[in-house]
């Protein structure tokens, strides 16, 4: 499977950004999709998460601002970002976990940037 982001972009703090994740290529066995994000200088770091089942889990800190969705049909992941504060400001990356051929494969997309300004 290959992962297309997008969605990032320059925004206000309290302001509001949709990313998308869509995957093309092979999608038999994808389960679960994440975000994740990096800010400069930082690791990479755990957003949210959703299974093929839409059952979801989320960073401490995003709870109750970011919501992450899925749609299999169209075979792409939203990270629906309320709120947003300066340190939310990263690069943003979508994972896919898939179960192929008798072994799982990850699979991590190019990135998107979210910038918030103060």
């Amino acid at each position: 499977v290959q992962l297309q982001a997008s969605g990032g972009g320059l925004v206000l703090a309290g302001g509001s950004l949709r990313l998308s994740c869509t995957t093309s290529g092979t999608n038999a066995g994808v389960n679960l999709m994440s975000w994740y994000r990096q800010a400069p200088g930082t690791q990479r770091e755990f957003i949210a998460s959703i299974t093929k089942n839409h059952r979801t889990n989320y960073r401490d800190s995003v709870k109750g601002r970011f919501a992450i969705s899925r749609d299999n049909a169209q075979n792409t992941v939203y990270l629906e970002m309320n709120s947003l504060k300066p340190e939310d400001t990263a690069v943003y990356y979508c994972n896919a976990d898939q179960f192929l051929s008798g072994r799982w494969y990850e699979t991590w997309g190019q990135g998107t940037q979210v910038t918030v300004s103060s």
